[in-house]
């Protein structure tokens, strides 16, 4: 379709040359200053605005980002559609604690990645509130984490948005959704405020989804300065059902495994941001915030407990794998022994819990389990000032921007797990007549059971610049800069584990250079080398040690020092925007990759259920993004296609001890080239919309994603999981000035596909009476089946 485009602009563009659109201004640093020529910025930019949000009909912001942005996949590792995880080139945005992160994200120029984790947690933002999304790379001025790219949100506000809306909607799997929005200017002021509320009983079992959510702006300004006082306040709760066993999958595609599994959000962010113009060509902005961020997790797991054998200390008593060998530690360049036996489980008074009696080394039939707890506290604040100049030198154009910023985060961590009892439908709870059930347990040898509780601290600086110089009318370069300092410490406040207990500091400068070339009106050409670091978050640096793995999402439990990511990356292509067919046509094609350093990777331990961070020599992710956009008064029209070569370039035997190509300890063979599990190499997506009538609109999308490996197949020898084809419909009928009555399908064929793939060991429930006997290791998260939805808006 490019191709197509790039031929029908060759020959319009010049009869249309005098009608080229106005210049595009986005801002290049996560404050929103004077902006500059989106044409001028030597990399890859996308955007999506409000009527995009709007036109999904979702409460979700990464349905909208991945259905109109070529190199955003989709993931769900958490098993519940309001809390997805987002990809962009093969690197995360995700609220999964565990997931190791790669990109940045802003709201209102606010860092919003979470303090303890750097996760971010998508359900506490309301998309009615978005003004506009920006998906930049190559930009280093966005600090940690912008391995692959960062994502800017800019909220409405009064100045930007007037009116009143109010809309209803419901439909499918007990979805009850409303929401409003309200801005005014008066004057030198404004408001605004935006509130939704979704109740979602979920289309699998225990999957419900409650969201509460609010965003306010308060604002002034004159002819030389702009102020604004906002808040956002979020309350969501979720069934977490995670990945199901395919044969359970097989029997009903709604099935879940383990339960219970829950989650729970809090949020509060208040900040002020502004800008004034000092001179006609020099102006400051900044930002001002504080955000409070609370999340309980509940988690029921199967457990691998068993008697403790003869030669244990504690013959006949509660252990976790107990089989009375050392091996390798199951991690890329591993000298030590990790000794897979004495795991013995302690109650609360630290003493032994007696396993009821069965033959061989096992308990009878009592299926154990646990149920897992874990509640993170975070308080952040921090704030950003930068100067802009847009003064010529030379008489040639320039942008230049010098800014600092400064993020502090507390978070008080606590976790322990309960002994509990599985029953056939997979529930775990507390049978107080089987030894052990309901005591808070501890280990011998803390393997992710003993009770934590830890505080962190973690500050962040950063000191950045940025110039972009017009060297010709055509000819733009750009060159800039960032140097961050991370210092993260970590305390152990119960005195159960003192390997916690440290204090890091990370620095780097990295550099950006490139230049654009406008080779025509319609055309321009970029290329652009930048660099990128990450540190190590206080949750990695507290759960990577493979002798001590991590229940994840849950347990920290030793703190071997990490080193941080540092990503290169180069990219190259052509864009550009021309008049066509009485609209407008935009158009990207580019090239990537980016060479990641140190990469911090999530393995599986050897304890079931638990897992470790770990440091790899180098990744790759590599790849091209071609898309195009028509828009005219009666149409709308989008294509895009992504190829992402996500590859490890290193060889080593790594840990993945569910995979069913596992050696007898546990490991995989990786070698130079193997692809990253979970990333699709290809995607395609397109869309439309046409306006029927003045008062009816239809519409609609499809994706396309290409195979994947599972998570946990890092060398490559399984089946993937399955590519999918998932199309969606929506229409609109203005019936009078004010009211709009609108229609959604989703998945409109009842495709089944899966978002997320690995393994797990179906021993964990033999015991608990189940239909079916669970052999295979494969586990997937489904996606939603056919769903309608449909609702109206009220706008004065």
């Amino acid at each position: 379709m490019a191709a197509i485009c790039i031929a029908a602009l060759s020959a319009t563009a010049l009869a249309q040359e005098q009608e080229l659109p106005a210049i595009q201004v986005i801002a290049n640093t996560p404050l929103q200053g004077s902006g500059v020529d989106r044409d001028k910025i030597p990399s890859t930019t996308s955007s999506v605005d409000a009527a995009d949000f709007q036109r999904t009909y979702s409460a979700n912001p990464t349905d909208t980002l991945f259905r109109r942005i070529p190199g955003v996949t989709l993931s769900d590792p958490n098993g519940n559609g309001a809390q997805q995880e987002i990809r962009y080139r093969g690197f995360a945005a995700s609220p999964a604690q565990g997931t190791p992160q790669g990109l940045a994200v802003y709201m209102n120029g606010v860092r919003i990645n979470e303090s303890f984790g750097d996760t971010v947690n998508w359900d506490l933002i309301p998309t009615n509130a978005i003004q506009r999304a920006d998906v930049l790379t190559g930009n280093p001025v966005f600090g940690l984490n912008a391995l692959g790219g960062a994502i800017s949100l800019q909220m409405k506000n009064g100045f930007t948005w007037q009116g009143f809306e109010q809309e209803l909607q419901g439909g499918s799997y007990g979805r009850v959704q409303g929401a409003m929005q309200y801005g005014a200017q008066s004057g030198n002021w404004s408001s605004y405020i935006a509130a939704q509320a979704i109740h979602d009983d979920g289309w699998r079992k225990a999957s419900p989804a409650n969201l509460g959510r609010f965003y306010g702006d308060v604002g002034w300004r004159d002819d030389r300065a702009e102020f604004h006082i906002f808040s956002s306040l979020a309350s969501t709760s979720f069934g977490v059902a995670a990945a199901t066993p395919i044969q359970l999958l097989n029997q009903s595609w709604n099935s879940i495994y383990t339960t219970p599994q829950t989650t729970r959000n809090e949020m509060a962010t208040v900040g002020v941001n502004g800008k004034y113009a000092l001179t006609d060509t020099w102006s400051l902005q900044g930002n001002l915030y504080t955000r409070l961020f609370h999340q309980t997790h509940v988690d029921g797991n199967d457990a691998d407990i068993e008697r403790c054998s003869a030669a244990s200390s504690f013959p006949g008593s509660l252990c976790i794998e107990d089989d009375g060998f050392a091996r390798p530690v199951p991690f890329v360049g591993a000298a030590a022994l990790a000794f897979r036996n004495q795991f013995v489980i302690l109650n609360a008074n630290n003493q032994p819990i007696p396993c009821p009696a069965g033959a061989g080394n096992t308990c009878a039939t009592v299926p154990y389990g646990t149920i897992d707890r874990t509640d993170t506290q975070s308080k952040t604040f921090g704030g950003s000032l930068q100067a802009t100049n847009d003064d010529k030198i030379f008489g040639h154009g320039n942008h230049f921007v010098f800014g600092a910023s400064i993020d502090n985060g507390n978070s008080a961590f606590n976790a322990n797990s309960t002994l509990g009892f599985i029953s056939p439908d997979l529930n775990i709870g507390i049978n107080p007549a089987i030894p052990g059930n309901g005591s808070i347990i501890h280990t011998l040898g803390n393997v992710g059971y003993t009770p934590v509780g830890i505080n962190t601290k973690n500050t962040y600086y950063g000191i950045y610049t940025t110039d972009t110089f017009d060297i010709t009318d055509k000819l733009a370069a750009t060159a800039g800069g960032r140097y961050n300092i991370a210092k993260i410490s970590v305390l152990d406040v119960m005195g159960t584990s003192p390997d916690l207990n440290s204090d890091s500091t990370f620095s780097r400068f990295n550099p950006v250079v490139g230049a654009t070339y406008k080779i025509a009106p319609w055309i321009t050409a970029y290329g652009s080398y930048s660099e990128s670091n990450r540190a190590p978050t206080p949750l990695e640096l507290g759960c990577s040690n493979p002798t001590k793995p991590c229940l994840l999402e849950s347990f920290l439990v030793s703190d071997p020092p990490l080193q941080q990511v540092v990503g290169h990356t180069y990219e190259a292509g052509l864009r550009g925007t021309a008049p066509l067919w009485g609209g407008s046509l935009q158009w990207k094609a580019g090239l990537y990759r980016t060479d990641s350093d140190n990469d911090i990777v999530n393995l599986a331990s050897f304890i079931q259920g638990r897992g470790f961070f770990q440091n790899v020599p180098q990744t790759r992710r590599q790849g091209a993004e071609l898309s195009t956009e028509y828009k005219s008064d009666r149409w709308l029209v989008y294509s895009g296609y992504s190829f992402i070569d996500a590859t490890y370039r290193f060889t080593a035997d790594i840990a993945s001890p569910n995979n069913p190509m596992a050696d007898p300890d546990g490991n995989i063979h990786v070698v130079t080239g193997d692809r990253i599990p979970g990333i699709p190499q290809h995607q395609f997506k397109a869309g439309a919309e046409y306006l029927v009538t003045p008062e009816w609109k239809v519409g609609g999308d499809m994706v396309a994603v290409g195979p994947k490996f599972f998570v946990g197949d890092d060398a490559n020898q399984n089946p993937k999981l399955p590519g999918y084809v998932v199309v969606n419909l929506h229409t609109s009928y203005q019936a009078t000035k004010n009211v709009t009555l609108f229609a959604v399908v989703n998945n409109l064929f009842n495709n089944k596909y899966a978002l997320f793939g690995t393994y797990f060991e179906p021993q964990g429930t033999a015991k608990a009476g189940l239909p079916i006997v669970l052999t295979d290791q494969r586990t997937e998260v489904p996606g939603q089946p056919f769903a309608v939805y449909a609702g109206i808006r009220v706008k004065l």
